[in-house]
């Protein structure tokens, strides 16, 4: 007999709380809200990176770039590094790390695996990148390294120039010149 009244007591209660709205045995009313809803904060996790390890990042989670005050094509003179003194031509730029490539400078050895079974290893010597503060322009015709400015001409055209000697180095010559020979190396 008792059995017979607990089932009908839990029926009821499970007719009650499906036909009512309410939670956990609570009868909600339209100004009572559920308890948990009050939480509308985002969860956030932040994940603890080392200095070295954290990478700068826009919202749309490509790197963030900085201005480099080389080009492709400039040429340059190293000013401080094993490699002091010397004078050579950008060959790449990547500005998510300001580093840039010189040709035939900081030279680093590498050694190359023979890529099939007969063939054997090679020592290369390949360019490794160095940071865009450790060069400064260089004027061939003046022999002199210089900062670099901006100015804008008659025309209305922003173009770099060195501040020492005053030559400009954007002109649309040598852009023309530098898209040129990069054109027939890739098609090489």
């Amino acid at each position: 007999m008792a059995t017979a009244a607990l089932q009908t007591r839990v029926s009821s209660q499970g007719m009650a709380a499906s036909c009512s709205s309410s939670f956990m045995g609570l009868a909600l009313s339209p100004s009572r809200s559920l308890p948990f809803a009050t939480l509308r904060r985002p969860l956030t996790i932040s994940v603890e990176l080392k200095r070295w390890e954290r990478k700068e990042v826009k919202p749309n989670s490509l790197p963030v770039t900085q201005t480099v005050h080389v080009k492709v094509g400039d040429t340059v003179q190293v000013i401080s590094g094993a490699d002091k003194k010397k004078v050579g031509e950008v060959a790449r730029v990547y500005t998510h790390n300001s580093k840039i490539i010189v040709k035939n400078i900081n030279l680093k050895t590498k050694h190359v695996k023979g890529k099939s079974e007969g063939e054997t290893g090679q020592i290369v010597q390949i360019e490794a990148p160095i940071h865009s503060s450790n060069v400064m322009l260089y004027s061939k015709e003046a022999k002199v390294k210089s900062r670099v400015g901006h100015k804008i001409l008659e025309g209305g055209k922003k173009v770099r120039y060195l501040l020492k000697t005053g030559e400009v180095i954007d002109s649309a010559e040598e852009w023309k010149k530098i898209n040129k020979k990069e054109k027939k190396e890739d098609k090489k």
